[in-house]
């Protein structure tokens, strides 16, 4: 499908499933990929954001970048003659909340009218989960301790989605109240990318927002919990929940590579979307 197409994959950060999903994605659809490490591009330092947009784009097909500043997404976009793919950034993290749409559906059947919790840090999964529930009529609560909430402009914008959608966003200090009656139970790690320096902090703060099994047995019979990965065990989850009967994260991991694939078809390659090896 996607024979001589090239998609460049630039990274500031360390990945393990956004690189591979997106290179075996590529690969499995016909195409090529290219890796560029952060010390071969040096974005913002060894060269311009704007001069490495302009550049690559004459070279590729779309580009995959996972940055620590959404403002770097948003030049690289601005400068490119290709499509720019958000592979992570500080505010947003998209492929990781489609790939948590699929995974809900594939077990649930429906997205509109479920009701997903997410306890912990209002980070850029956060975000993008709290747009794509909207969006799609999924009901998003979100349990955070004061001072680390969502973002005032990405909640504005989801509660505009959500009129449209009858979605219902509830915002709460309290996991137990966010998880109540729940259909899926969401969470991440306390302390991203970029924040080891909160590390300590953030452990304290967020101590009584462990997803653990007498929290999870607040939520529906049927739940199911999720995580994008990495996670600390024994931190944001309980040693050994991830492998409880309720955990999907590795239907999640495995995801992001035929979600990927669907994105990268539909950009680069037209609607139909071969799904060999999928489950």
């Amino acid at each position: 499908m996607l024979s001589g197409k090239t998609l460049a994959i630039m990274f500031e950060k360390p990945s393990l499933r956004t690189r591979v999903s997106f290179e075996v994605a590529m690969r499995q659809l016909g195409g090529y990929t290219v890796y560029l490490s952060p010390a071969e591009v040096g974005l913002g330092e060894r060269e311009s954001v704007s001069d490495v947009a302009r550049v690559l784009s004459r070279y590729v097909d779309a580009i995959v970048a996972r940055t620590f500043s959404h403002q770097t997404l948003e030049i690289l976009a601005g400068y490119s003659r290709v499509p720019v793919i958000n592979a992570l950034s500080d505010l947003e993290h998209p492929c990781q909340a489609l790939a948590d749409l699929l995974t809900i559906y594939e077990r649930k059947g429906e997205l509109n009218g479920l009701t997903l919790a997410f306890v912990g840090d209002g980070n850029n999964v956060a975000h993008s989960l709290v747009l794509a529930a909207s969006l799609t009529g999924m009901n998003f609560r979100i349990a955070s301790p004061a001072g680390y909430a969502v973002q005032d402009r990405i909640l504005r914008l989801a509660q505009d989605y959500a009129m449209d959608s009858g979605a219902e966003i509830v915002c709460t200090e309290e996991p137990r109240l966010a998880v109540s009656g729940a259909d899926v139970v969401y969470t991440d790690v306390w302390t991203s990318m970029g924040q080891e320096a909160e590390a300590e902090k953030r452990r304290q703060t967020f101590a009584s927002y462990q997803v653990n099994s007498e929290l999870l047995s607040l939520a529906r019979e049927d739940a199911i919990l999720m995580h994008p990965l990495p996670a600390h065990h024994g931190e944001e989850v309980d040693e050994g929940i991830l492998d409880s009967p309720k955990s999907v994260v590795f239907d999640q991991a495995e995801n992001r590579m035929h979600l990927q694939k669907a994105l990268l078809a539909e950009i680069l390659g037209g609607l139909e979307i071969p799904l060999a090896g999928y489950r």
